[in-house]
């Protein structure tokens, strides 16, 4: 495709080319069926066929067995904060949490505004989220231990995901790295994220379940509220993020098509040094805001020497074709976001920008 800028959005984020072109290709006809994905009965045996195709194909890439539920739901991760406590917390148990930033803290807020006994088992907000910690304490009785695998807003990335005592299940937010490594999926019993990061648009939530979790639901929820409720109905209690399934399905065969996810892990990193290494070889100039051994391979954030510096920078970047460098709201500074679709030309050519910024504007 022509004037394609280079997306470096935290989300709704950027999309694999050959995707996007399959499904103009299709948009007005999918396959000869005379109609659009999105104008489809998501109860029509047309439909029906590209739901099983992409919860397949989500299998695959994760090398899901047998003993997993998928889910595609609406309401993004934040609904999953609600639900996670809400089905897993009984009255006699506490939600445990590691809070490594904004939503890991929302996830836990959740928690409590719904009355549920809630426990910081680990916190990084000593020193602003700089670093992911590496020791946790449980408290007594815990229902589950939540993570935020990776944190959009400031930088940090878990490496090695906690080992928690046998018993315990293990829920993770994986919102904005989802299918960017290979991962042990056997560790988790509960896995959530967002579309709208390594996945898909915006509108959908993929939700992997380990069954033996099932007896453990709570009975009587609100019935939009219960993961009981989407098992038994296959995702489709009601109407479920028809087009956005289908654009997943497209995006896990994309992967598929690169390798799988050594490959993708492999570029992943690839792209990230281009970056990182310009932070690291500019003196002081740029100043990456988390701890080294922890830093995102999705979402870098680093600071210029002042914010009009920022400004400016922000500025002639756009004015080269570089999109989403500003860092989020909360935090101020700049952040490139290298999903799995960004082109490692993208990150190339940024660290060239950044190398004559730098000349070009001394501090």
């Amino acid at each position: 495709m022509e004037n394609r800028i280079h997306n470096f959005s935290a989300g709704p984020a950027v999309l694999p080319v050959e995707v996007l072109k399959e499904i103009q290709q299709d948009l007005l006809n999918y396959k000869g069926k005379g109609m659009s994905v999105m104008e489809m009965s998501h109860r029509s045996k047309d439909y029906q066929a590209i739901f099983e195709d992409t919860k397949n194909a989500v299998k695959r890439v994760f090398s899901l067995g047998d003993n997993f539920e998928v889910l595609f739901l609406g309401g993004g991760a934040s609904t999953q904060f609600l639900m996670t406590a809400l089905n897993f917390c009984p009255e006699n148990k506490v939600a445990n949490y590691i809070n490594t930033g904004t939503w890991a803290t929302k996830a836990y807020q959740e928690a409590e505004k719904i009355g549920k006994k809630a426990h910081l088992a680990a916190t990084s907000e000593d020193e602003n989220f700089s670093y992911i910690p590496k020791q946790f304490n449980l408290s007594d009785n815990p229902a589950f231990l939540h993570i935020t695998s990776n944190n959009t807003i400031y930088g940090t990335q878990f490496k090695q995901f906690p080992d928690v005592p046998e018993g315990v299940p293990l829920f993770c937010d994986m919102s904005s790295d989802i299918v960017s490594k290979p991962i042990d999926v056997n560790k988790f019993a509960l896995i959530y994220a967002g579309a709208q990061k390594n996945i898909g648009p915006a509108g959908a939530t993929l939700v992997l379940i380990r069954k033996d979790m099932v007896e453990k639901l709570e009975k009587g929820l609100a019935t939009m509220m219960s993961y009981s409720t989407h098992i038994k109905k296959d995702s489709m209690h009601n109407t479920p993020p028809t087009f956005i399934v289908y654009i997943i399905g497209l995006v896990m065969k994309w992967i598929e098509s690169k390798g799988g996810l050594e490959s993708i892990a492999k570029l992943n990193e690839e792209k990230a040094a281009y970056i990182y290494d310009c932070i690291d070889e500019s003196n002081g100039y740029y100043k990456g805001t988390v701890a080294k051994e922890d830093r995102s391979l999705m979402n870098i954030t680093f600071r210029l020497p002042s914010e009009e510096l920022e400004a400016q920078f922000i500025k002639e970047a756009a004015g080269k074709g570089f999109s989403g460098l500003k860092g989020h709201r909360s935090v101020g500074g700049c952040r490139a976001s290298t999903y799995n679709a960004l082109p490692i030309e993208a990150t190339k050519e940024l660290s060239e920008f950044m190398k004559e910024f730098k000349k070009n504007n001394p501090a």
